[in-house]
C-alpha cells in the first residue's frame, strides 16, 4: 500500500518563516523534477522520518498530496538536510517520479551470511556499499542482497557477480570490487621488532 502525505504548500520562504514552520511541528521541502516548476512545502519531520526507517527507506515511492486539493505526485526522497550538532532533519528534497517511466537511484549492498575466510581469521573488507539502477519506481529495491557466507580469504565479489533482478540496469563500473577477504595482518615477531 503506497503512502499518502497530506503536504501544505509554503507561500512565503525565508529564516523567519522557517522558524514559524519549526514552531508548528513542521519543516520545509521542496519538489521538483518532471520538468515541472519546483514547488515549496511544509512536512512533517516526523513523517519524513517514519519513511527513511521503513525497509525502502529513501528510496520509498509516497504519495504526496495537496491540503485541500485532489492534487497528489508520486515522489522519492533525493535528498535530506540534517542539523549539524543535533542530527534532526531540517529540510528534504523530493523529486517527482512517473510509474510509468524509469528513475536513476542508488540502492545500498547488505552483505548476508560470516565468510568462511572470517571463520578462520580473515578480515572482510566492504568497499563499495551502494550502487546505481535505472528501474521504473514500482521496482525500486530496498537494498541489494550479496551473500559472502562461501568467502575464503583471497576471495573478492565484484558487481558483475552479483545476479541482480530482470527489472534493473546497473549503472557504472561493474566490475567494481564489492568486498574481499584478507588474511590477518601478520603481527611482528619479538625477533624481528628487536632487529
Amino acid at each position: 500500500m503506497e503512502d499518502v502525505i497530506i503536504v501544505s504548500m509554503r507561500e512565503k520562504v525565508g529564516k523567519s518563516e522557517t522558524a514559524k514552520l519549526r514552531k508548528q511541528g513542521m519543516m520545509p521541502a521542496t519538489i521538483y523534477g518532471l520538468k515541472e516548476a519546483p514547488v515549496s512545502i511544509a512536512i512533517s519531520p516526523k513523517v519524513v522520518a517514519r519513511v527513511i526507517a521503513s525497509d525502502a527507506g529513501m528510496n520509498s515511492v509516497v504519495f504526496l498530496q495537496r491540503e485541500g486539493t485532489d492534487i497528489k505526485r508520486h515522489v522519492i526522497i533525493k535528498d535530506v538536510q540534517r542539523d549539524a550538532r543535533t542530527g534532526r532533519l531540517i529540510h528534504v528534497d523530493f523529486m517527482r517520479v512517473d510509474p510509468d517511466h524509469k528513475v536513476k537511484v542508488v540502492v545500498p549492498i547488505r552483505l548476508k551470511g560470516t565468510p568462511l575466510g572470517v571463520k578462520e581469521g580473515g578480515i572482510l573488507d566492504f568497499i563499495h556499499r551502494e550502487v546505481e539502477v535505472e528501474c521504473l519506481p514500482a521496482f525500486i529495491p530496498a537494498h541489494i542482497d550479496v551473500d559472502v557466507s562461501a568467502m575464503k580469504v583471497g576471495d573478492t565479489i565484484r558487481l558483475d557477480q552479483v545476479e541482480f533482478d530482470s527489472h534493473l540496469t546497473v549503472h557504472g563500473d561493474i566490475h567494481n570490487m564489492i568486498c574481499a577477504v584478507h588474511g590477518k595482518i601478520a603481527e611482528e615477531t619479538p625477533a624481528e621488532s628487536a632487529k
